[in-house]
């Protein structure tokens, strides 16, 4: 199985989720050092709580299921800065 496909299949696990609230989510592109970039689609894309998705869901999912994966950027992610943005909380 390719890198690719092993963090497809990753993220294969929280597309329905993510497909629930009107969104999903598609892999850009892998590095040569193994950094996946990540799009959030749909509603994903303009949530508010798009940085708790991407940091508590989905780059926690790719980590677990492919430890060879360096990071997990997303692409279009919402602004941190932004007063709609939704941090997680630190546990």
């Amino acid at each position: 199985m390719t890198l690719k496909e092993k963090v497809e299949q990753a993220l294969d696990t929280l597309r329905p989720y993510l497909e629930t609230d009107g969104g999903n989510v598609s892999v850009e592109e892998i590095t040569a050092d193994n950094v996946v970039r990540l799009k959030l689609l749909g509603a994903c894309a303009s949530c508010s709580m798009s940085i708790m998705t991407f940091k508590a869901g989905l780059e926690q999912a790719i980590k677990k299921a492919v430890p060879e994966v360096t990071a997990v950027e997303a692409i279009n992610l919402t602004d941190p800065d932004s007063p709609d943005a939704t941090m997680p909380s630190a546990n």
